[in-house]
């Protein structure tokens, strides 16, 4: 029989592991403390998938693929929480965006006020765009850090620059 239609033994191949948020060289990793009781409670998953991995030994090529996956991920993962510096929300300005703080945004562009966008920056671990969640190291994030309460700051969103009034700040645990 022909090899070529012979099924190659793919425990060869190296898994593929999906990488961690992206975090810039050289930038602190900054979580608020709910972000680093998520990366807490993410590891232990991993502990108890890898104690069920283990015990399976139905396939074992597949077992061994699954085990690399998840050390390599938890590897990551502890490297990731390790490096972790927790934001204390209580020592931030009230008046000021830094991190940790729910912002709203209402568009100043035009002659009548906008829409308003609300979101809080977080540590790229914990974003969640849809939950309103936004990366410290985001663009709209670093636009806003430093503006005092009803500063207004420039936005570039895609081509357009837009003009936004710090409407709101708050450093609430019960929003992140």
């Amino acid at each position: 029989m022909s090899r070529a239609f012979a099924k190659e033994d793919d425990s060869l191949e190296a898994p593929i592991i999906p990488p961690r948020a992206a975090l810039p060289p050289g930038t602190p990793n900054y979580v608020t403390p709910r972000g680093l009781e998520q990366l807490r409670a993410e590891l232990t998953a991993l502990e108890v998938e890898r104690s069920q991995v283990e015990a399976n030994r139905d396939n074992e090529s597949d077992r061994t693929r699954q085990l690399t996956v998840l050390n390599a991920r938890m590897s990551a993962l502890t490297a990731r929480i390790a490096s972790a510096k927790v934001v204390d929300l209580h020592t931030q300005p009230a008046d000021e965006v830094r991190f940790g703080a729910t912002v709203t945004l209402r568009t100043r562009s035009g002659s009548k006020p906008g829409p308003e966008r609300h979101f809080t920056i977080v540590g790229v671990d914990e974003a969640a765009v849809a939950e309103g969640r936004v990366a410290f190291v985001a663009p709209i994030a670093r636009a806003v850090q430093g503006a005092k309460l009803g500063q207004t700051v420039a936005l570039r969103l895609g081509p357009k620059e837009e003009m936004v009034e710090v409407a709101a700040i708050a450093y609430a645990n019960d929003h992140l």
